[in-house]
């Protein structure tokens, strides 16, 4: 990306030593229409972006970049062909010419000096590599949730981003509307009273596509070893890939972090705890048996973490979907359908000039743009993404373990727990690493 009378994203990095932390650090957003870039962009202004992972989620954040005046696709990649040469050809017809490139690997996108951003979707045992890696090749990243696989590699994100200056958005999305950032606005200015209690309602069950479970030679155009990449090795069958990985514990966490990302996001939001994390957990989950050796994250979950500021978040695949917020004088529950309170004139009160306003975006890859440019920090910055996502982690790790554990959110570990430590992280199969290089 190219301005005219102003320093270009490169130039900002490295008149800063690489660092913006102090830049944004304050969640001030400059708009598009004051860049100039409500109308016709100029394409020396587009911020260029390159795509990896162009499944579901992929395909959508292709459309939202596509959509977007003020940006410009250069590159795809994913390791299925069919997907990859599909991106290619919409983002061609797009623009109405030949030359978005596409890759099976991600390292030959990422060393292209002329992309600024990138768009990451892909599966979860996935996510820490690329982005550590887009990280240093100066790239500001928009990547999907749950942010990390485990909580190590969250880590791990989260300090590569501050290193290199990075812009980080989550595709954490609710954050970027209204009626999500009303009802955490309502919390924390005390309008329901004190809270001691909030609820978080996920989906039950494993949504698994029907496929073949028997091993048997990946199709032609499919890197299966590449997807596999990290993960222990198993064979290729059918039913492992693409859709259903979510509910193999070597890819994912099940429902539970497919969701946490969003629900316990916004609990986090509300209560003001979203750079923190509780400090006991508890809590039964019903784990199926590895069906034909695939299907094993849990179904069903009901776990309580207790944290230091006084307040208990009951995550549960039986509690009503979305957040509830109990307090002293009242509830408020929101969800993707709306808002309810208790008493019902809340819902049409109105923040004050003087209380607590939220950081306020209306749309979330359009908030990521406006934060490349200004290099403020977006609305789901890596850190809140950890946070909210190390909900889920952690209930998992106590489940699995069918007992209380103790946590110490300052230094992300388990006092005196040898076995539950050893759940923060997982051995990655070679050659892949965090410190690999490109």
């Amino acid at each position: 990306m190219k301005k005219k009378q102003s320093i270009s994203r490169r130039q900002f990095l490295k008149r800063t030593g690489g660092l913006a932390a102090g830049v944004a650090a304050f969640p001030y957003v400059i708009p598009s229409s004051a860049l100039g870039l409500d109308g016709a962009t100029a394409p020396s202004n587009r911020i260029t972006v390159g795509c990896i992972g162009l499944g579901g989620m992929g395909n959508a954040n292709l459309d939202g970049f596509l959509d977007r005046p003020d940006a410009q696709v250069l590159a795809v990649c994913d390791v299925d062909t069919n997907h990859r040469n599909a991106a290619r050809d919409k983002i061609n017809g797009k623009y109405g010419n030949e030359d978005c490139a596409a890759y099976n690997d991600f390292r030959e996108l990422l060393v292209r000096k002329d992309i600024d951003a990138v768009s990451i979707a892909v599966p979860d045992h996935w996510h820490a590599i690329p982005a550590i890696l887009a990280a240093r090749m100066g790239k500001d990243i928009y990547a999907e949730k749950p942010l990390s696989y485990n909580i190590a590699e969250g880590r791990a994100i989260v300090d590569a981003a501050a290193r290199y200056g990075t812009v980080w958005q989550t595709g954490s999305w609710q954050r970027s509307q209204s009626h999500f950032r009303f009802a955490c606005e309502l919390v924390r200015n005390g309008r329901i009273g004190e809270i001691k209690l909030v609820k978080v309602g996920l989906p039950s069950k494993n949504s698994i596509h029907n496929g073949d479970t028997k091993p048997s030679p990946a199709p032609e155009g499919f890197d299966y070893e590449m997807w596999l990449g990290p993960a222990p090795y198993k064979p290729y069958c059918p039913a492992r890939c693409h859709w259903n990985f979510r509910w193999i514990s070597d890819y994912a966490g099940g429902q539970l972090t497919d969701w946490a990302g969003h629900h316990c996001d916004i609990a986090q939001w509300g209560m003001g705890t979203e750079r923190t994390a509780p400090i006991e957990i508890e809590g039964r989950g019903e784990f199926p048996p590895a069906k034909d050796g695939l299907f094993d994250t849990p179904e069903d979950y009901d776990f309580k973490c207790f944290f230091e500021e006084g307040f208990t978040m009951h995550v549960s695949s039986r509690n009503p979907g979305g957040v509830t917020f109990i307090g002293s004088e009242g509830t408020v529950h929101v969800d993707r359908g709306g808002m309810d309170t208790e008493p019902k004139g809340l819902a049409d009160s109105v923040i004050g000039p003087n209380e607590i306003h939220l950081y306020e975006s209306n749309h979330h890859i359009g908030n990521f743009l406006d934060c490349v440019r200004s290099r403020a920090e977006t609305i789901t910055p890596a850190e809140v993404a950890f946070h909210s996502i190390m909900i889920g982690h952690l209930g998992t790790i106590a489940m699995r373990l069918e007992r209380k554990v103790k946590f110490e959110p300052r230094k992300e570990f388990f006092p005196n727990d040898s076995e539950a430590n050893r759940m923060l992280s997982r051995a990655m199969r070679a050659p892949w690493s965090l410190d690999m290089s490109v």
